[in-house]
């Protein structure tokens, strides 16, 4: 009896390590969140060379942004680690609904690995069909709209009465010039800004060196 007890203790104890070993990736002490509202919740990852994140899931819709040409190494849970190349503006949406991935992350390279993981958490005219800005589209799902803009994309297009926007910069300087109060915010590269929705704004490439701009429209 005695040895029966011990065995179902040092299970418990096993599989309350392993609960804690496994967290919401909005819990993962790496993914910072930057930003939370009805409609997402912004978290700004840096990993230095030679760390590594806890396990931890995705389970709710996301789009992610690479900021930086980092080498890194991924392991699923339950699997062999694996290695792969980040590229600097390379982004990707993924719906997590019926495919909840636990992994951890390791950066393998000599300089730090940044990435955005932007979970979308409520739609903002899901019955409303709308249609894409006039600007170079990298994806559109039922979810989000993603622009990717350079320099000569801009065009002082005037944006307005639009869903919520996450302008994000991955090489050079933007400045987002709100039409209504004539004010404008500068935003450098590796930064990121939510715009609320209805806003009537413009985008303009600022600065010398070259633009390269990912803008999610949420729909």
């Amino acid at each position: 009896m005695h040895n029966k007890l011990c065995f179902l203790f040092t299970l418990l104890f096993l599989y309350t390590s392993v609960l804690k070993a496994q967290v919401q990736v909005s819990k993962e002490p790496r993914h910072k969140k930057v930003l939370e509202n009805k409609y997402i919740r912004l978290l700004d990852v840096w990993m230095q060379p030679g760390d590594t994140s806890l396990f931890h899931i995705h389970s709710t819709p996301s789009v992610f942004l690479i900021f930086t040409n980092t080498t890194i190494i991924a392991q699923v849970k339950g699997a062999e680690w694996e290695k792969g190349q980040n590229k600097a503006g390379y982004s990707w949406y993924r719906s997590f609904v019926h495919d909840t991935l636990i992994h951890r992350v390791g950066n393998i390279d000599t300089v730090p690995f940044h990435v955005t993981d932007v979970e979308l958490l409520s739609a903002y005219q899901p019955n409303r069909k709308q249609k894409a800005l006039p600007f170079p589209l990298l994806y559109e799902n039922e979810k989000v709209f993603a622009y990717q803009l350079t320099d000569s994309s801009f065009k002082d297009y005037l944006i307005s009465k639009r869903g919520p926007m996450i302008a994000e910069v991955v090489t050079g300087e933007i400045r987002v010039l709100n039409e209504t109060n004539n004010r404008s915010t500068s935003i450098n590269a590796g930064k990121y800004l939510y715009i609320e929705p209805g806003r009537t704004f413009y985008l303009r490439a600022a600065g010398s060196e070259k633009v390269l701009l990912v803008l999610f429209e949420i729909k």
